[in-house]
């Protein structure tokens, strides 16, 4: 299967728009955002566990990034409610669980070698946000050659000036609204920038927002 899957072109998804895809596993089901490949592939997806659904235990031969937008997800290193962010490094392995149901932001198969850590990052303790003024607050999430991550909070009326993304952006909508170039992006919109674009980011309501920079150059 190829979805959105060349990075050379723009892309942009409204998920809330998207059907629920049951996976290979009872009350697992996907929304698919990018994916390059079949059931082992590369992919962009939000998954959503009903309560007290598993999945089979498996490797992540190219690791698995995700965040958790609602319910608590579970492996066997802890149980991780919604604001948890995790990456799990290539050849890593679990098994997924949830008690009470969760969805995730989930991309898999998008990690070099070089990356051997895990991380679990709480985005809900508040030392780790930076005002950056004028009512914009940002956290870092994970920082190396090949990528940065982050979370953003823009203030309502946020007017931007343009932006240009030498290795490329990608975006999610958490909450709220995101504009580019003036083509306004509700909650759970999925938005890719190539490498090169320049764009102008606005919000009329305020937003929160998951970014990544510079993996696609």
């Amino acid at each position: 299967m190829q979805l959105n899957a060349d990075l050379s072109v723009p892309a942009a998804v409204d998920s809330s728009a998207l059907p629920w895809v049951a996976s290979p596993m009872a009350g697992v089901e996907r929304r698919m955002l990018e994916r390059d490949g079949e059931e082992v592939a590369r992919a962009t997806s939000l998954v959503r566990y009903a309560p007290g659904s598993s999945f089979a235990p498996h490797t992540h031969g190219a690791g698995e990034e995700f965040l958790v937008l609602e319910g608590v997800f579970s492996d066997e290193t802890g149980d991780f409610p919604q604001g948890f962010y995790v990456r799990n490094p290539p050849g890593s392995r679990h098994t997924p669980s949830s008690a009470p149901g969760a969805v995730i932001l989930v991309k898999l198969r998008q990690m070099p070698p070089e990356e051997t850590a895990p991380l679990r990052l709480d985005t809900r303790d508040a030392s780790l946000w930076h005002d950056l003024g004028a009512g914009r607050e940002e956290v870092l999430l994970f920082d190396a050659p090949w990528e940065r991550v982050m979370m953003l909070r823009l203030p309502p009326g946020h007017a931007g000036s343009p932006d240009i993304w030498p290795r490329g952006a990608e975006f999610f909508v958490i909450e709220g609204d995101l504009a580019i170039d003036r083509t306004e992006h509700r909650a759970g919109a999925w938005l890719r920038l190539p490498a090169g674009s320049s764009v102008t980011l606005a919000s009329r309501a305020g937003a929160l927002l998951y970014r990544k920079t510079g993996h696609l150059g």
